[in-house]
């Protein structure tokens, strides 16, 4: 650039619209709040404990999956050395050990070649979504209140999102099923319904066995895709968890969206498809659609990284397949977690005064997380005084209610705060999360988090 000339411009309107939705603020504004109060404690984040975490493993699995290349495989250490450090097969290269794992731990029955292992869950979703919405009538069906990853994915495809309440135990088939038929009725093609069935962020609730055979009987009957994310199942109190959807899916209706982040770690940034669908072509010839992400895969991120693919192999192999086992001491963990904070909350404010001032939380089965609804709105502006005040860290709720344009509650950003009903768009609501804290700091918070409490709603 020569000197005094003026530096380049951009309009924000010739940007794609999605750049200036509130949505898309939501993880920088709360970022921007841990940051300024580094000593709370925060309640905000749904990332595994670090404490959990052995960086010495990181070269230990990595050995076990390169003796497996050369013992099992029979690779040359040049064909080792070319998987480890080359680009390699789009669609991955552990998907054969994957297929293995889901088999052991959650009954689902697939061939390695339905398998897409991706950059994380979120690339997963966004690949699924590419590939599935063709035209602006097809529609995309998210339980409410939702995750943001995929309502923001959602949102960068111009796919359009219609919201489906959770009742207490998550989804409601019967809701679903009216959804459908209302959509259709307008002349607009519901194509699938994204969920997490079990222990759901943000909600913790857990979708019950008989709606489960409800939900794959809808979809076959009202020709729906299910988007099954399960990130949480291993993570119950009872130690053994429901059947999923895919594992009870006789008709190929649920495309899995499956991660390592929580059951291994999220830094390998490892996640994968089972797209075990079969496309047909106008030729008639068939392909599956997993073959087909492979396509939208390839011009996103080329392939997963090999160097993540083989820590996580390693860690398949080490572990026989077996990851829930393998999972049980952080199980536990958070087992304990949950359990003191629901302690915590019971003690601190017993029936009588919640029941008095309008208080009460929800007591999920597992998972990282549950919903606590107060008598005053759960803002932007209760949440700066929590964390300087009181320095306790939680997330409004109401940014897992974005309306179907994505803004949450119909349009207010980040700064802005509405003031909607108890029982509208979570404006009464919070999120905590106990994943990432220790139980000393979830018996500490909670006492923070009830002096708030006490000075704003008793």
């Amino acid at each position: 650039m020569s000197h005094g000339s003026p530096a380049t411009v951009l309009s924000a309107d010739d940007l794609h619209g999605s750049l200036g939705d509130p949505l898309m603020e939501v993880m920088n504004f709360l970022n921007e709040v841990t940051s300024r109060y580094p000593e709370a404690i925060s309640f905000g984040p749904g990332r595994p404990y670090e404490g959990l975490f052995e960086v010495e493993r990181i070269g230990y699995y990595l050995d076990a999956y390169k003796r497996y290349l050369s013992e099992e495989l029979g690779r040359t250490p040049d064909e080792v050395r070319t998987m480890l450090f080359q680009y390699g097969r789009t669609n991955g290269q552990i998907h054969e050990l994957v297929a293995r794992a889901l088999r052991n731990d959650e009954g689902i029955q697939v061939s390695p070649e339905s398998l897409v292992v991706t950059v994380g869950c979120q690339e997963g979703m966004f690949l699924a979504l590419r590939a599935l919405f063709r035209d602006p009538l097809d529609v995309l069906l998210v339980s409410s209140p939702c995750y943001v990853g995929v309502t923001g994915a959602a949102r960068l495809l111009n796919i359009e999102t219609v919201h489906v309440p959770e009742g207490e135990n998550g989804t409601d088939p019967e809701t679903v099923r009216r959804t459908v038929a209302g959509l259709r009725a307008a002349g607009k093609r519901p194509r699938a319904l994204y969920l997490v069935p079990d222990f759901s962020n943000p909600t913790g609730t857990c979708l019950p066995l008989p709606a489960r055979h409800q939900l794959l009987e809808l979809a076959e009957e009202d020709d729906l895709l299910l988007l099954e994310d399960n990130p949480y199942g291993f993570f119950t109190r009872t130690g053994s968890g429901l059947a999923t959807l895919k594992a009870l899916d006789r008709r190929q209706r649920v495309i899995y969206l499956g991660s390592f982040a929580k059951t291994c770690f999220p830094g390998a940034r490892v996640g994968y498809v089972v797209a075990d669908q079969q496309v047909q072509a106008p030729d008639g010839s068939r392909t599956l659609l997993a073959d087909e992400l492979s396509k939208i895969k390839g011009m996103v991120t080329v392939n997963t990284p090999a160097i993540s693919q083989a820590v996580i192999g390693g860690m398949l192999l080490t572990h026989d397949f077996r990851l829930r086992e393998a999972n049980k001491p952080a199980a536990d963990f958070y087992r304990e977690n949950l359990a003191v904070l629901l302690d915590c909350l019971e003690r601190l404010l017993p029936p009588e005064r919640r029941e008095a001032a309008g208080i009460h939380w929800n007591a999920p089965e597992g998972g990282f997380f549950l919903t606590l609804t107060l008598p005053v709105p759960a803002d932007n502006a209760l949440l700066e005084e929590s964390a300087r005040e009181h320095g306790v860290i939680w997330t409004p709720m109401r940014y897992f209610y974005p309306d179907a344009d994505g803004d949450a509650d119909g349009g207010a950003g980040p700064d802005q705060d509405p003031d909607p009903a108890p029982d509208s768009g979570g404006g009464h609501q919070m999120r905590l999360s106990l994943s990432y804290l220790t139980p000393q700091q979830v018996t500490e918070g909670a006492r923070r988090l009830v002096a708030l409490l006490e000075r704003s709603c008793l």
